[in-house]
């Protein structure tokens, strides 16, 4: 049986350098695109498919962001932040931030600077037992070589054709208990240990996607998005 999401992850905490002096008094969560903070188009976009239940990982410009998002009511979601004293990258993110969501059942995964129309429901139905699924895009131009491949759903580190992770996931929580909390790691290497078992499935979007982590994705994500 299919399980809807209803619990979600944003990850939030990056240094934003690539964006340069942009994310020296503020975090690149709150960049405007269309005259909002970029996470206010990630969390409508997710409240808007069912989620009710967002952590944001905190770490650059914390306060502010925790100021900005509050308690989540006006999101018509709850919000909790989970700060982070020293990065703990994105699988380490995850993994501190899943111990305050309340309930069970899968979690998506999504990094608060990525704007896209994705359907994060498209995801939950491939989502293996004890594994993940994950969103795969055409590769950009900073990124030609990709990260994955794709045989039919079933996803591999390697072949002919790769695509590159979108920044999208939805996970089986328990694919984290054999991590210790405070550990820095990079979700990219469950992934992987997932796929090397066959355990992730992923899915190409081919609609709108936006990584606005550099000054001229973020100008074109504002002339798309007005």
């Amino acid at each position: 049986m299919i399980q809807r999401v209803e619990r979600a992850v944003i990850l939030a905490a990056g240094l934003g350098t690539r964006l340069k002096w942009l994310t020296n008094h503020r975090p690149k969560a709150l960049m405007m695109v269309a005259g909002e903070p970029v996470i206010t188009h990630v969390i409508r976009s997710l409240v808007a498919q069912g989620i009710r239940d967002i952590v944001v990982n905190a770490h650059h410009h914390a306060e502010a962001l925790a100021h900005y998002l509050a308690n989540g009511s006006r999101f018509g979601c709850s919000i909790t932040i989970s700060y982070e004293s020293e990065l703990l990258d994105s699988g380490g993110g995850v993994k501190q931030a899943l111990k305050f969501l309340p309930g069970d059942g899968p979690v998506a995964v999504y990094n608060a600077d990525v704007l896209t129309d994705f359907d994060v429901d498209r995801l939950s139905a491939l989502l293996p037992d004890g594994g993940v699924a994950i969103g795969l895009v055409v590769n950009p131009k900073h990124h030609p070589e990709g990260d994955f491949a794709l045989n039919g759903a079933l996803v591999a580190n390697e072949g002919e054709q790769c695509f590159t992770f979108s920044g999208i996931s939805v996970w089986d929580a328990r694919v984290f208990d054999s991590y210790p909390q405070g550990a820095v790691f990079s979700l990219v290497q469950p992934i992987r240990e997932l796929v090397g078992k066959g355990m992730c499935r992923g899915l190409l979007h081919r609609g709108d996607w936006f990584d606005i982590g550099r000054p001229t994705d973020l100008v074109r994500a504002n002339r798309q998005y007005r």
